[in-house]
C-alpha cells in the first residue's frame, strides 16, 4: 500500500496499478467490506 497525497477530496485505492475505488466517481468513502472484496477480485 501507498499513500499519495492530493488535494481536492481525492480518496482512490489501486491494485497492481488498476482502480479498484473513486471517492471522485461515488462521491462517498467506500465500506471496508467493498474494499476487500474489489481486492480479493484482482488477485
Amino acid at each position: 500500500m501507498e499513500l499519495i497525497p492530493s488535494s481536492g477530496g481525492a480518496f482512490e485505492i489501486t491494485v497492481n496499478s488498476k482502480k479498484i475505488y473513486s471517492k471522485l466517481e461515488t462521491g462517498k468513502y467506500p465500506e471496508v467490506t467493498q474494499i476487500i472484496e474489489k481486492m480479493e477480485n484482482q488477485v
